[in-house]
């Protein structure tokens, strides 16, 4: 079974261009994460990493440079050898021939790099998935609370223009409409600090998103959708699925394979390359010279061109020593342990983060069917109580301030709730597309 996160909440792909809202719209999730897609730094620098493996294929793929020779081969400095010799030139090609497959062990190399950078590229889309979905959450979770403290505080206010004429007809006294003023004072400081945590996090949502927030959105406002729930019950079936789909393997595995062709081109290493000389030597005529008496003085030769091949093999004493070898031997086993470790991790991870999502999702459904709405009962029934004189101003605080409570604990499990959805969801390999 498999299952790809909802489209209000999943990372669209990267050819998915994000553009500034109108001020009146609104910001689905979706819309930030595609963005965050788009213009995410930390996705910028791994595609560039990407696009570097990828160039190393070519880089890999280069094969020795021949290597030309050209020069005197001889030239006579003696004076009295000079009417008997000529200068010999020579020219020639040195060219070292690859064995034991050392070009195409580098191009395997190379390809292993480019899988492995877009395994992680794909692990850092999805960590950045998690990271996005977690400033939006709490983006959420703090302007609700706001509106939520913000009504609070006119409630407060109307208490305290009440208790104001109430105490003009002589109904309370003094010591109740200061302790009413008192503490619309001190909510009024909460809501305060409740506006600077709304500033906060809606800073902190340009931080996946590479940019300033209203450079793209604008003044939109987020529209606070939440990810679905479903496919995510059965917690062996995920565990299953993890070991397929999760990032964390897929790196394992690829960080496998380069270690394996790393240690394959380390062997390829060890067989030497011999060096093929060809070469032409050019030595020009020996013209004769003649004396007093028309006699040759020297011995007359003919131009000569030679072709010369010969083949240079090192000598492999260095080669006693297999240290390159043991260490790609050694991090093939590093390799295959951490792969090990990371299909465990997966394991326990799926079920870490299945438990917390049950409980999430217990506790949300707790507080939206019984906890607030028997808080805000009893907050609107002690209003209308102290209204009418049957409540004192300490139980109608009290009242208040608990469904407070209740109603921002309520906001905190919403926000639980959707970041445990999508870690489950991450955690047992959903693709964010």
């Amino acid at each position: 079974m498999t299952f790809k996160l909802n489209p209000l909440c999943a990372l669209v792909s990267l050819a998915l261009c994000a553009t500034a809202l109108p001020a009146t719209a609104q910001v689905t999730f979706r819309d930030y994460a595609s963005a965050v897609a788009k213009y995410s730094l930390d996705l910028q620098m791994q595609r560039e990493n990407v696009s570097s493996a990828q160039a190393g294929i070519s880089i890999a793929g280069v094969r020795p440079d021949p290597v030309l020779t050209a020069g005197i081969d001889s030239k006579e400095l003696s004076a009295a050898n000079k009417p008997n010799a000529s200068t010999a030139l020579t020219m020639g090609v040195a060219l070292t021939i690859e064995t034991a497959g050392k070009r195409a062990q580098r191009i395997r190399v190379a390809q292993s790099a480019v899988k492995l950078g877009e395994a992680t590229l794909e692990g850092g889309r999805r960590q950045l998935y998690a990271d996005a979905a977690a400033a939006y959450a709490e983006s959420c979770r703090a302007r609700n609370a706001l509106e939520r403290q913000e009504a609070t505080l006119r409630a407060l206010g109307e208490i305290v223009n009440a208790n104001n004429v109430r105490r003009k007809v002589g109904d309370i006294g003094g010591l109740e409409l200061a302790q009413s003023q008192v503490e619309h004072d001190r909510f009024e400081a909460d809501v305060v600090m409740a506006r600077a945590q709304v500033q906060t996090s809606a800073e902190s949502l340009s931080i996946p998103l590479g940019r300033r927030y209203s450079e793209v959105f604008g003044n939109a406002a987020l529209a606070c959708d939440a990810p679905a729930v479903s496919g995510l019950d059965d917690v062996e079936q995920l565990v299953r699925q993890a070991q397929d789909e999760r990032d964390d393997i897929r790196i394992a595995h690829a960080a496998l394979d380069a270690a394996r062709s790393s240690a394959d081109l380390a062997q390829a290493n060890r067989w030497v390359d011999p060096v093929v000389n060809v070469s032409l030597k050019n030595t020009p005529a020996v013209r004769p010279v003649l004396d007093a008496g028309g006699a040759t003085s020297n011995s007359p030769t003919q131009r000569s061109l030679s072709l010369g091949l010969t083949v240079s093999v090192p000598i492999p004493l260095s080669r006693t020593q297999r240290g390159e070898v043991l260490q790609a031997q050694s991090a093939v086993t590093q390799a295959t342990l951490a792969l090990r470790s990371a299909e465990l991790k997966a394991q326990t991870d799926v079920r870490r983060v299945h438990a917390q999502f049950r409980a999430a999702q217990a506790n949300e459904q707790r507080y939206r069917d019984s906890v607030l709405v028997h808080a805000d009962k009893v907050a609107e029934g002690m209003r209308l109580s102290y209204k009418k004189g049957a409540a004192s101003l300490l139980e109608l605080l009290s009242a208040q301030r608990s469904a407070d409570e209740v109603y921002l604990a309520w906001l905190q499990a919403t926000a639980d709730l959707a970041t445990a959805t999508v870690q489950l969801q991450l955690a047992a390999g959903a693709s964010p597309d």
